[in-house]
């Protein structure tokens, strides 16, 4: 394991699909791909953690945090725990529905 990979990822749900920002550079094109017209001060708060941990004055515990709280503030944390729609129990083709 990388010591700049996260204990956990971080997932975000990005137009229909779930990313997973597991490390600091996932971190790092996440936020580089983020629009700059949506930026602000919980954006650079978030960066800067990530910097930090990068250059080793933070936990990477602190980076991983961060992202995970910019992205609760713009509403798109996704909950490692929700269900996926493919994980509803139903099958579709040959297989039918199990309940």
């Amino acid at each position: 394991m990388s010591y700049r990979t996260f204990d956990r990822p971080v997932l975000v749900k990005n137009g229909e699909f779930v990313q997973e920002i597991g490390c600091l550079d996932d971190a790092f094109d996440f936020f580089e791909e983020w629009p700059r017209e949506r930026r602000g001060p919980i954006f650079e708060t978030a960066f800067r953690a990530c910097q930090r941990a990068h250059d080793g004055q933070v936990p990477l515990t602190v980076a991983r945090d961060a992202v995970a709280g910019f992205a609760r503030s713009v509403k798109i944390l996704q909950d490692p725990l929700a269900q996926f729609p493919w994980m509803d129990g139903t099958r579709s083709g040959r297989g039918g529905v199990t309940a």
